[in-house]
């Protein structure tokens, strides 16, 4: 029974950190930390959602839409914790993508090299443990079209894989509900971006709006999809 309780106490922190993050409430995250803090089972799963945690609140700040402390001190945070966990667990491929996505989110230039290449080395070991990880396949995505920019991304690759995390969701979400089980209505925002990218509106919309049927609470879809909406 307490594994239980446990599992259903974790699937309501993770709902709270993602909406949270959604609806760009950074106080409300700022909040989870402790409550995640308290917790005494020490389980691989209080590691990866403090984590999470530190993630959505780093890109927050990155994103200009939290003034809630360092980007960088909270994405090294999140690499801190996944240190920690993976160092008992090798092979959690969830936590290898969301070692990657700390260390992929964006900061300022200095050491982001070797970040980027920490983050490859983290997905794609990911990727060996679990090739049809949702998650594992979003972070890809994200990757790509992130780091385009600066040359170490590909926004096409990144096109390509983004409609493998979309399918990976999609089928996740057909099956026994699971935890971590967030990122499909990021897998259809950053679909959305990259889609129109590649000057296929029609196309972003239409995944946007599968964002907003996830979340509709999620911000950056609504923005976006009104920015099309008005041309």
């Amino acid at each position: 029974m307490r594994g239980a309780e446990q599992q259903i106490s974790w699937r309501d922190i993770e709902s709270r950190i993602q909406y949270g993050y959604y609806t760009e409430d950074a106080p409300a995250l700022r909040s989870l930390a402790g409550l995640i803090a308290a917790d005494e089972s020490h389980d691989r799963l209080h590691g990866y959602y403090a984590a999470l945690l530190d993630w959505r609140q780093a890109q927050l700040v990155a994103q200009g839409a939290s003034r809630g402390g360092s980007a960088a001190d909270l994405a090294q945070h999140c690499v801190d914790e996944a240190d920690a966990l993976l160092a008992a667990q090798a092979d959690f491929a969830d936590a290898l993508a969301l070692r990657a996505a700390c260390l992929a989110t964006p900061l300022s230039a200095h050491n982001a090299t070797l970040s980027a290449h920490r983050a490859r080395k983290d997905i794609a070991r990911a990727l060996q443990s679990a090739p049809h990880d949702p998650r594992a396949l979003l972070i890809d995505g994200m990757s790509d079209y992130q780091l385009s920019a600066s040359g170490d991304g590909n926004r096409d690759r990144g096109l390509t894989k983004l409609r493998q995390a979309v399918a990976a969701f999609e089928a996740e979400r057909a099956g026994i509900e699971r935890l971590p089980g967030w990122g499909a209505a990021e897998a259809y925002l950053y679909l959305a971006r990259d889609l129109l990218d590649h000057a296929d509106p029609v196309g972003a919309r239409d995944a946007l709006e599968h964002a907003l049927l996830l979340a509709p609470e999620y911000a950056q879809a609504r923005r976006l999809m009104a920015k099309i909406v008005a041309g």
